[in-house]
């Protein structure tokens, strides 16, 4: 367990600034902590260009699907308490589900399907259930992109939602793959429906109270509006839309105006993608999660979500579909991905190392070998754009001693 070269840290702030230069990010943040203790920090450019605000500590950033791990610790805490389990088909809380059906093998329509089995708790959680996301390609996608079921801030009532999903058949039986999917944005609907409560609610006083977690919500508050990030995109069109993406004359086109956002009068509640907040916020749950000292669950159950629930790595499981990490050498837990070979990885890391992303490329990953957490902030989608995930494990690797 080594400590660090603080002048090899030094390469993460030209790094950064690196990425400031080029116009590739207008402004970013990372912070490390070893042992509990930070170790790093470092902040360049800009949270907003047309304005010149300056990128802080403070700013709060749309984390996308940094929600994921969020949500599925909620549901974990539940599963503990004895509540539910993670064997229970989504049917048992969500009726709509009941009469599910999945594509042929080889469909080219959505209407080609048989009956299969209902995808369990456990199967969203781990992007496992045959759900998917507009933006993977396939037949389910499309159809998904044509109904427009996208869990953002301005789509109205989760309810509503889900149950729009739930009426469309499955991409595979579940089980059998691996795709990316809005499974834990179900499993937001599960929690409200076992809790009686909504999910900002149920975050709030279970989560984010207990953490410390203040910056953390699902709508920018009027206090926070001032330090709101914009949002960028180097794509031409929809900074979602992966599977038509054609680069824009600009590296960095506006597409989310901080004073405009959807984000400062949000309607759904988005398990899978919808939190807002700052750096110090999430250290505050990466921290948890590290050192497993916090009485949200036991160590045991941390662990537990930390480890690979998959029968191999995902790249084994025959993905096509969009993904925050690599395939190879990447196991799946719950929320999140665990490094199982770094070589095949082909990302410097350690075994273990527990992580997810955002789609305006945050990222966050628990080192346990080094005992560490880190955390990137920025705001540019979608956030396959550059390599900056693997560049910044390469570099914070290479000041370790």
């Amino acid at each position: 367990m080594g400590s660090f070269d603080t002048a090899r840290l030094d390469r993460i702030s030209t790094w950064m600034q690196s990425y400031v230069d080029r116009q590739l990010y207008a402004g970013c943040s990372a912070l490390i902590t070893q042992h509990g203790q930070e170790v790093f920090y470092s902040e360049k450019g800009l949270r907003d260009v047309a304005s010149g605000l300056p990128w802080q500590r403070d700013t709060i950033v749309r984390l996308y699907s940094m929600t994921k791990p969020l949500t599925s610790l909620a549901l974990m805490m539940l599963v503990e308490r004895g509540i539910v389990h993670l064997d229970a088909p989504v049917s048992a809380f969500i009726p709509a589900f009941a009469d599910t059906r999945c594509l042929l093998p080889d469909a080219t329509d959505i209407a080609q399907t048989e009956v299969c089995t209902v995808p369990t708790l456990h199967q969203l959680l781990t992007h496992t259930s045959g759900l998917s996301y507009p933006f993977n390609p396939g037949v389910l996608p499309q159809a998904m992109q044509a109904d427009d079921l996208v869990f953002g801030p301005g789509k109205g009532k989760l309810v509503d939602m889900v149950n729009q999903v739930a009426a469309l058949p499955l991409a595979f039986r579940p089980g059998s793959r691996w795709e990316y999917s809005v499974g834990i944005d179900i499993i937001g609907r599960v929690i409200e429906v076992v809790t009686g409560q909504t999910l900002a609610a149920f975050l709030e006083a279970e989560i984010f109270v207990p953490l410390g977690m203040s910056e953390t919500r699902f709508t920018v508050s009027e206090g926070g509006r001032d330090r709101f990030a914009a949002l960028y995109t180097p794509l031409a069109g929809n900074s979602f839309d992966l599977n038509a993406s054609q680069k824009s004359n600009e590296t960095l086109r506006l597409t989310d105006r901080a004073a405009e956002s959807p984000f400062l009068g949000t309607q759904m509640h988005s398990g899978g993608g919808g939190l807002v907040g700052t750096i110090d916020d999430y250290a505050k749950f990466a921290e948890a999660l590290r050192s497993g000292g916090h009485s949200l669950v036991s160590r045991h159950s941390l662990g537990f979500m930390m480890c690979n629930h998959l029968t191999g790595d995902i790249a084994s499981m025959g993905p096509s579909s969009f993904a925050e990490q690599p395939m190879h050498g990447m196991g799946f837990g719950i929320g999140g991905a665990v490094v199982l070979d770094p070589a095949r990885a082909g990302v410097p890391g350690s075994v273990g190392d527990f992580s997810w992303g955002g789609m305006a490329s945050t990222f966050f990953w628990i080192d346990p070998v080094h005992d560490l957490s880190v955390l990137f902030f920025t705001q540019l989608a979608p956030s396959s754009s550059y390599p900056a995930r693997a560049e910044l494990k390469a570099l914070v690797h290479g000041a370790l001693l």
